[in-house]
């Protein structure tokens, strides 16, 4: 099963445990569901205290190398929110 470090909090998990955020070849910043999406990726844990904090303390935009829009924030935020504690 493949692992992947949180950005945020920096635990090892399974990479299915874990929301991908993507920078497309075209730069663009997306949530990938698929995890397939070409591009660069950084992880976060499906908790909202870790998306807040790779967002706030811009952990995902450094590991990304871009600045994450204010919509994709939201949705990461939304997500994370939803699906908290469902993999603790």
């Amino acid at each position: 099963m493949p692992m992947r470090s949180c950005v945020a909090c920096g635990r090892s998990r399974a990479k299915r445990e874990l929301i991908r955020v993507v920078r497309t070849p075209e730069r663009q910043v997306r949530i990938d569901a698929t995890g397939k999406l070409p591009g660069r990726g950084a992880y976060v844990c499906r908790d909202a205290q870790c998306a807040e904090t790779g967002l706030r303390e811009q952990r995902l935009a450094h590991a990304l190398e871009v600045a994450i829009p204010a919509d994709v924030a939201a949705q990461l935020r939304h997500a994370a929110g939803q699906i908290e504690g469902v993999h603790r």
